[in-house]
């Protein structure tokens, strides 16, 4: 008999992310992932050529233990709780997709046509990385910080700014989407 691995409902993993929140605002911290590559830049010693990576970087040591937690939950996620079925999209969605170029839509999360090594190395590929790392590297600095930063320390917080950055951020994304990607691909 075959096990099939479920999401966690959001009745299990919605108050577990609320406690971690709270516990985060009681002891005055706040979340956010690219805080962190501020942190590893000033460990690698970048505060010696720029002013802004020059703060104490080792007041923000635990933040990098979400990093850590990222990177093994993901591995054991990817590895040990998913289900390896194909992702159940709509036809729509697919014929979409299809016409944009992806062959095997809704076959994994990760499409070839954009993750393969093979697209990667191309001059298309890497200017999206590059582009792409610029565009969020300066809308994190921007924004005074990422999409989980916002979304879930800001808004929990009740913070204006944070809930102006998430819509700002969807509909950036719906404009990347229904705008810019069809002319990408």
């Amino acid at each position: 008999m075959e096990y099939i691995l479920e999401p966690w409902p959001w009745y299990v993993s919605g108050p577990l992310i609320a406690i971690v929140m709270f516990l985060l605002l009681y002891f005055g911290r706040t979340f956010g992932m690219s805080s962190n590559l501020r942190t590893l830049c000033a460990i690698g010693g970048a505060g010696k050529k720029v002013e802004f990576f020059k703060f104490d970087w080792k007041a923000q040591r635990w933040n990098l233990v979400v990093v850590l937690g990222a990177i093994v939950g993901g591995f054991i996620a990817h590895f040990y709780l998913s289900n390896p079925i194909d992702i159940d999209l709509s036809e729509n969605t697919i014929s979409d997709l299809n016409n944009l170029g992806f062959t095997n839509a809704g076959d994994s999360l990760l499409p070839p046509e954009l993750f393969s090594w093979e697209n990667v190395f191309t001059l298309k590929g890497l200017s999206i990385l590059i582009i792409g790392g610029l565009l969020v590297g300066f809308g994190t600095r921007y924004a005074g910080g990422c999409t989980s930063g916002h979304a879930i320390t800001g808004l929990s917080s009740l913070q204006l700014p944070s809930l102006i950055a998430v819509i700002g951020f969807f509909l950036g994304g719906l404009l990347m989407i229904h705008l810019i990607y069809p002319i990408l691909f």
